[in-house]
């Protein structure tokens, strides 16, 4: 019920690319208009107002909605494929729930009170949560990626970069209506209606619906249910109010709704645990898992932009929004009918924010001053169900945030050719943090606890504690622009971020008894040299920079040996790292009819230390501290990644037809710090192809596109919990494989 690759194959994409010059891929970043373009310029608002690219110290990629349908982009997992440095998916273990990393920084683990590393904004409303964040492509103007720490205008939280969301705005002239229809591969079918109405000359109102179905990939050979399946509802509504000039009063809502059964997973070892043995199965999409296919995800927002023009120099910008989630699913880690290792949880969260902006232009001063307000809360709960050893392990807690931050941004042109850049934020956050750990003796194999509808019998409580901190920042951002000729600029930048501290919700105060005391903010400072050009009356132009971050303070989630024999998570600031790299991003117009991207990223992290602690068994026993830092490596970060793609054009029967294949390489990566081979990911290329045809008056629209077109096996995480007690559960979840698709569009 509804409820509120190899190097060969990098050498030859790279190679592929090199014979020509090429310009950033849609290289723009707007607030709340669409991207313009003016006499080959672009004019982008990365810095919340506007300015043409060429003036914007800032390494960013921008996909537009007409370069999303032409991909045949279906979420804003698509951004993966087109960004350097760049891993966007779909978390472990779930449908919707987003993990994000930019140039090496991010989190994977969507535990409520884990914040994440990279932003997520949807017009401007940052989402807390990742839970029901992959996003949908529908009703869209644009997507944008901003690299680097974004400290100073985006906030905490952002120390990888940010990810922003960009719906379409309403036509406030006529009435508009467009009707999609999207069926394919496995049995594929997705509706998305969408349109405006103007009721006045001032007041207009309009929304999207969107409906996706398809089956599973693969199947539950268990219960017969399908995996890897998709029932998502979405919908927007907006109502807009522009009485004069100067004013502009926008209000939305919007929610998402996902059914799709749960994601438990492939083995990829046999199991032998608690019954006859059982092989992996062969197709990477099937499981076997007994812990149940109930699942469901919802989420709800409403939000509020108000524009008001004080003066032509002086505009005034208030974004009042609030948001709620709830998850309820489970993950059986064991791929098995047998309760060896099953996880039942409960998710839900809601946040209310409130930004205030203050944005002035007098000339050779332009820049923008702000507050920003934030009181989230998450929670959950979830069992650890360990059939073999007769045990339930409940975990429940919550964390309630409280932030302010008042922060601003000055550009000053300091000559024609030379533009000074200087910013910062300030920063306080209060959190509350309750943690409960109790186990539970089962009364038979797969005993749940109480909370879940078990029966079994209370034991130990390893956890039951609340406790309170304050984390107060400065986060700083500056950089000196040179522009030699109109037709390019160069920029040295230097900007901190910091990602919040907190309390770790599965911390046993039994075995760690640390846990209660918290762990403190992580941070990156980043040194920027980066460039912007455009040649040949903007027919080719390219992008590039340089980077050098300093991680320092990492929050790291340790799986520590104790005195007493077991294992215990943990979370401590115990790391530091440098990570080095370089982007470059080009788009080439080779003929009027034929046009040419590319995006290369390079990354090489390093960890400087990682520490941990080791049992040492000499009487008496005690934990001592070791550093792994030799050891260690970065999680969902390949050296490389790279993108080619073209795009030709002609006329066919009345319209335009567009013919566009793509190559995406992403070389190797491992799931954690340390190597785990049975599910690390060697280097792979996807291959696309979409075709798109528009009929000259633009009502109509006929879309074929197929998607890894070699059927390309990878995964895009995984679960590593080996031994006997676990069964052997070491699993890993897949990326989809070849699909196509076809696409009728008719817009009145």
């Amino acid at each position: 019920m509804k409820r509120f690759g190899d190097p060969a194959r990098l050498a030859l994409l790279l190679a592929s690319v090199a014979a020509a010059p090429f310009a950033l891929c849609a290289p723009a970043h707007a607030q709340d208009e669409a991207v313009i373009e003016e006499e080959d310029a672009i004019v982008v608002t990365a810095r919340r107002r506007a300015e043409n690219l060429q003036d914007v110290p800032i390494s960013i990629s921008v996909q537009s909605a007409e370069q999303l349908d032409q991909r045949g982009a279906e979420t804003i997992t698509v951004l993966q494929e087109t960004t350097p440095n760049a891993t966007v998916q779909v978390a472990r273990g779930s449908n919707s729930t987003l993990i994000a990393f930019i140039r090496g920084v991010g989190q994977q683990d969507p535990l409520w009170g884990f914040e994440p590393g990279v932003g997520l904004y949807v017009d401007d409303v940052y989402i807390a949560r990742p839970q029901a964040a992959v996003l949908d492509i529908f009703d869209i103007n644009r997507i944008e990626v901003l690299r680097g720490p974004q400290g100073t205008l985006y906030g905490r939280n952002t120390i990888g970069g940010a990810v922003r969301y960009v719906t379409d705005l309403m036509d406030t002239e006529q009435a508009e209506l467009t009707a999609r229809l999207a069926f394919g591969s496995y049995n594929q079918l997705e509706t998305v209606l969408s349109g405006s109405v103007p009721l006045t000359d001032t007041f207009v109102v309009g929304g999207a619906l969107a409906l996706y179905v398809r089956d599973g990939y693969g199947t539950n050979t268990f219960t017969g249910a399908e995996h890897y399946n998709k029932d998502v509802d979405a919908f927007r509504v907006s109502a807009q109010w522009t009485p004069n000039n100067a004013l502009t009063v926008r209000l939305t809502a919007d929610g998402v709704d996902d059914d799709s059964n749960p994601r438990h997973g492939h083995r990829e070892i046999p199991f032998a645990a608690g019954g006859p043995s059982y092989d992996a199965p062969a197709d990477v999409y099937d499981t076997r898992a007994g812990a149940g296919d109930d699942n469901h995800v919802e989420t709800r927002g409403v939000a509020l932009h108000i524009d008001y023009e004080i003066s032509p120099s002086l505009t005034l910008r208030s974004i009042t929004a609030g948001r709620e989630g709830e998850t309820i699913g489970v993950i059986d880690f064991d791929n098995t009918e047998f309760p060896t290792l099953d996880i039942p949880a409960y998710y839900a969260d809601d946040q209310f924010t409130q930004e205030f902006q203050l944005l002035f232009d007098y000339g050779r001063v332009q820049g923008v001053a702000g507050v920003y307000y934030l009181d989230g809360m998450a929670r959950g709960a979830f069992d650890t169900v360990l059939g073999g050893a007769a045990l339930t392990i409940f975990t429940a807690g919550q964390v309630d945030t409280e932030s302010i931050a008042v922060f601003g941004d000055v550009s000053i042109d300091l000559t024609e050719q030379w533009a000074l850049s200087v910013g910062g934020r300030w920063t306080r956050d209060e959190k509350t943090g309750t943690v409960y750990r109790q186990n539970f003796t089962q009364n038979f194999a797969g005993e749940r606890s109480p909370f879940f509808g078990g029966a079994s019998i209370p034991g130990l409580v390893r956890t039951d504690y609340t406790n309170s901190a304050e984390f107060e920042e400065f986060t700083p951002r500056v950089s000196l622009t040179w522009e030699p000729s109109d037709a390019l600029t160069l920029y040295a930048s230097y900007g901190r971020g910091f990602k919040s501290g907190g309390f770790d919700m599965r911390g046993d105060a039994v075995l760690t008894p640390a846990t209660v005391d918290g762990y403190e903010p992580e941070f990156v400072d980043t040194y920027e040299i980066g460039f912007h050009s455009s040649f040949f009356q903007g027919r080719a132009n390219l992008s590039g920079a340089v980077f050098h971050s300093d991680y320092t303070d990492m929050q790291i989630t340790r799986q520590e040996p104790t005195i007493a024999g077991g294992i215990a998570s943990f979370v401590d600031n115990a790391a530091q790292a440098e990570l080095r790299g370089a982007e470059l991003e080009g788009r080439l117009f080779v003929t009027d009819n034929l046009t040419a991207n590319f995006a290369v990223g390079y990354i090489d992290g390093e960890f400087k230390e990682y520490l941990t602690n080791i049992v040492n068994p000499a009487p008496p026993p005690a934990t001592i501290p070791a550093d792994f830092s030799g050891t260690a490596g970065f999680q969902n970060t390949p050296d490389w990644t790279g993108s080619f793609s073209l795009t030709y054009t002609a006329p066919l029967l009345g319209g335009e037809l567009a013919i566009t294949p793509s190559a995406t390489y992403r070389g190797d990566s491992q799931m954690f710090e340390f190597a785990t081979p049975l599910i690390d990911q060697e280097a792979y290329t996807l291959y696309n192809l979409s075709m798109t045809w528009t009929s000259e008056s633009d009502r109509f629209r006929l879309g074929l596109h197929g998607h890894n077109l070699s059927d390309e096996e990878y995964r895009v995480g995984g679960y590593n919990f080996p031994g006997a007690l676990f069964g052997d559960s070491v699993i890993g979840f897949y990326g989809p494989p070849r699909t196509v698709t076809g696409v009728i569009e008719v817009r009145f």
